[in-house]
């Protein structure tokens, strides 16, 4: 009986684990002509004779691949099948058979087999699935660390991102939580203002009393006082009863007033009031009222600019900042995109019903290339929407919105024009970028990109950015 064998792959960074590749073939010819096929594979290939020391190498190993035969004595290869994807759902499948049936083929891909290959085949049919079944590994592996780490930034801070603006935005919140005080929200549409906001009241002490949201820009002129500040019966034809407003509504609570640089004049004097002694009327009423709330306004337009056009009250002004909170456009993190993408993938895959994996690389560089004028909320759409479209279990570049490849081509972006193709491109085409935001930083591109910081010196070297 021959040893088991391994054959390694092309020099890996130093550090950097590679991807296990098992063999189980109990046919001596045929597993040292797979073992010749997948010599130059970027992984570490062991082979195994028989399924018992294949199941024990399973058992303390992980595997990224297992390509096995179907047909072996005792334990076959629909039982290595099971035990691969029971040990882990990570690990892909293929099977190889000389006896193809078509009950065998769709129990096979029934129990989570990547793929199916019949006896005899060309070597290169095998090279290509073993690469494809590698890259699905890693993709899958990178997607379930960035669902973690945006899960743990959610159970955290309700912000999703690493940039180092996000940062200071979450450094801010806790600031703000802290202290009962007015706080002023910055930043343009689709930014994730009332995140902040919401994110601000959950880390407060009011967090058990309503967070209350009214968007400024939605409600007429005429109704905004009523719906703040409620009304009394007979207030106003149709005012057949009392009805309390959001003030009274978010008693020992927070208030959230988006896009407040659309208030009235007449509406900011009555707010400034509130703010200035707490109290309040109801429309038709003569009696004041008060009410224990935690303001919070966001506005998408810089009201300093409003305040010197005289459309905005500076004395209001001054109320609402007392901390200032701006967010950053999404164009200005895009390394936070794939974290966002992914988030937002695992937000709706769940709630649409469709058993969506990943997102494929290609795609993921048009989303880092895209302009995103509507910011995060922009990117949350396009998610919603390829999830919709695809037909495969990964998003890729056939289900982005309309003008995806236009992007990227005004002055001053020549790099950002390159479309990339291969995978080399599009890993170089990260790094380039990753490097700029951090005005090349190495060890913030490594920590960024989940290398180390020898594995980016090298890559470096290799697609020639040393500049």
């Amino acid at each position: 009986m021959d040893a088991p064998a391994t054959l390694d792959p092309p020099a890996a960074a130093p550090g950097a684990p590679r991807p296990v590749v098992l063999v189980v073939e109990d046919d001596l010819a045929m597993r040292r002509m797979i073992l010749e096929v997948l010599s130059s594979a970027a992984a570490q290939v062991e082979a195994m004779e028989n399924s018992q020391a294949a199941l024990a190498f399973l058992e303390s190993h992980e595997v990224a691949v297992v390509v096995t035969d179907l047909r072996m004595p005792r334990i076959g290869g629909l039982e290595v099948l099971r035990f691969a994807r029971q040990r882990s759902a990570m690990t892909q499948v293929i099977l190889l058979t000389g006896h193809a049936t078509v009950e065998s083929a769709v129990e096979a891909l029934k129990g989570g087999a990547y793929d199916y290959l019949r006896k005899p085949f060309e070597p290169e049919d095998l090279r290509r699935i073993v690469d494809h079944a590698l890259e699905f590994h890693r993709l899958n592996r990178e997607n379930l660390r960035l669902r973690e780490a945006n899960r743990a930034y959610e159970e955290l801070e309700g912000l999703v991102g690493k940039h180092p603006a996000i940062e200071q935005v979450r450094r801010m919140v806790r600031a703000a939580a802290g202290y009962d005080c007015c706080v002023l929200v910055t930043g343009e549409s689709g930014t994730g203002k009332e995140v902040v906001a919401h994110q601000i009241h959950l880390s407060s002490g009011r967090r058990e009393g309503r967070f209350v949201a009214l968007n400024c820009a939605a409600i007429p002129e005429n109704v905004i006082e009523s719906e703040l500040f409620g009304y009394q019966r007979g207030a106003f034809t149709g005012a057949d009863r009392a009805k309390p407003g959001l003030f009274e509504t978010a008693d020992r609570g927070t208030l959230f007033l988006d896009e407040i640089n659309n208030a009235s004049p007449a509406f900011q004097a009555k707010l400034l009031r509130v703010l200035q002694d707490g109290t309040f009327y109801r429309m038709g009423d003569t009696e004041p009222r008060r009410a224990d709330v935690r303001l919070i306004a966001a506005t998408n337009k810089p009201l300093p600019a409003l305040v010197e056009g005289g459309a905005f009250r500076m004395d209001l002004y001054y109320r609402l900042r007392i901390v200032e909170i701006v967010l950053p456009p999404l164009r200005e993190r895009r390394s936070d995109i794939p974290l966002l993408a992914n988030y937002f993938l695992g937000r709706h895959t769940a709630r649409l019903g469709k058993p969506v994996k990943g997102i494929t690389t290609r795609a993921l560089g048009a989303l880092v290339r895209h302009e995103w004028p509507g910011n995060a909320r922009e990117l949350e759409n396009a998610i919603q929407s390829m999830i919709i479209l695809t037909e495969t279990d990964m998003l890729d570049v056939d289900v982005l919105p309309p003008g995806f490849a236009k992007e990227g081509t005004g002055p001053g972006r020549a790099v950002e024009m390159i479309e990339p193709q291969s995978l080399e491109e599009i890993e170089a085409y990260f790094i380039a970028k990753t490097l700029r935001e951090t005005k090349g930083n190495r060890a913030t591109a490594a920590e960024i990109l989940g290398i180390d910081k020898s594995t980016l010196w090298r890559k470096i070297k290799r697609y020639g950015l040393e500049e």
